[in-house]
């Protein structure tokens, strides 16, 4: 496997990988989406890097960081989160404790942890930049448990295809030249196990190629697709709990929807965008839910907007409000 781009930081039983890059304040805190990792965010955090500090991170059990050595919950999320910051003894966190604030980005299930920290420490937070939030999976619909529960199934579907080494075989095949082959071969195992596969497959060909051999080595492992299923879990589980962690309306928030959303979820959205004073709400014409990848510099906007509003308040003598 290839050497973490960051460092491993000891949360208290298991290490996180956190990768730091670029200079400047307010800095910036990336969380992914459910199932990946610090390698999502390869066409945001370097054009971010350019102007301001910028953290990316991988969650228990998702690349390059290990398991989670305890069952995972909303709040141990969360405290995993803190744990970065108390351990961090250099870097944006270490800006916090001096009373600076960050502003934090999330996409999908990220986007939901990074609402839950800013109502637990919003003195924290300078803005939040919410990229596509599923906000129909936290209503407790019957159709989303269902389909969360089958999400799940096929999580543990892949950690199976990852042991034996189908997984291995079939993303080296695709960026090899040769998408039929992997999906003919995937389909003899079934529908549930192919259709794991072709959504990993369809991640991972929106990465740059040259961090093909990375993501290979990540999800060839079953303790990704494990976390996945972990993660999936607690969706599920709590749906209840992360609806409830809603930030104060004071901090700035910047919704980014993607133009594949049914109006109700777009209308969802942008009533997350109007319940903050300095709100705004974006759709992404140009994009289905992977708006990090298909319309990066959305996402780049909407941080150096949101530090543009930060430097003009602070220059009035105020936070933004």
């Amino acid at each position: 496997m290839a050497p973490p781009p960051g460092q491993l930081v000891d949360v208290g039983g298991h290490r996180l990988h956190l990768w730091t890059r670029g200079e400047g304040s307010p800095a910036v805190l990336l969380e992914a989406g459910v199932a990946a990792s610090s390698l999502s965010w390869a066409r945001v955090q370097p054009a971010l890097a350019a102007f301001t500090r910028v953290c990316a991170y991988d969650r228990a059990g998702l690349a390059w960081s290990d398991a989670a050595s305890s069952p995972r919950t909303f709040a141990r999320i969360l405290d995993d989160l803190e744990a970065v910051a108390a351990t961090l003894g250099a870097g944006p966190w270490a800006a916090i404790g001096a009373g600076q604030r960050v502003i934090l980005v999330g996409h999908s299930f990220g986007s939901l942890v990074v609402r839950g920290y800013a109502a637990r420490h919003p003195e924290q937070v300078a803005g939040l930049v919410l990229v596509d939030p599923p906000m129909e999976w936290v209503d407790r619909a019957p159709t989303q448990a269902w389909l969360l529960r089958r999400a799940r199934v096929a999580s543990v579907a892949g950690a199976f295809l990852a042991r034996i080494g189908v997984v291995r075989a079939s993303l080296a095949l695709l960026t090899g030249g040769h998408p039929g082959a992997p999906r003919a071969f995937v389909k003899l195992l079934g529908p549930r196990a192919s259709g794991t596969l072709e959504r990993l497959v369809g991640e991972v060909r929106k990465l740059p190629p040259e961090l093909y051999p990375a993501v290979h080595a990540h999800w060839c492992q079953p303790k990704c697709f494990h976390a996945m299923a972990d993660y999936l879990g607690v969706l599920q589980s709590e749906a209840a709990t992360i609806a409830a962690a809603v930030p104060p309306a004071g901090i700035p928030v910047v919704v980014i929807s993607g133009s594949h959303q049914p109006a109700s979820e777009i209308a969802a959205h942008r009533r997350l965008a109007d319940a903050s004073p300095h709100g705004r709400h974006l759709v992404a014409t140009k994009s289905g839910h992977w708006i990090l990848l298909d319309e990066p510099e959305l996402i780049i906007d909407a941080v150096r907007m949101l530090i543009a509003a930060i430097g003009v308040d602070s220059a009035r003598g105020s936070a933004p409000r």
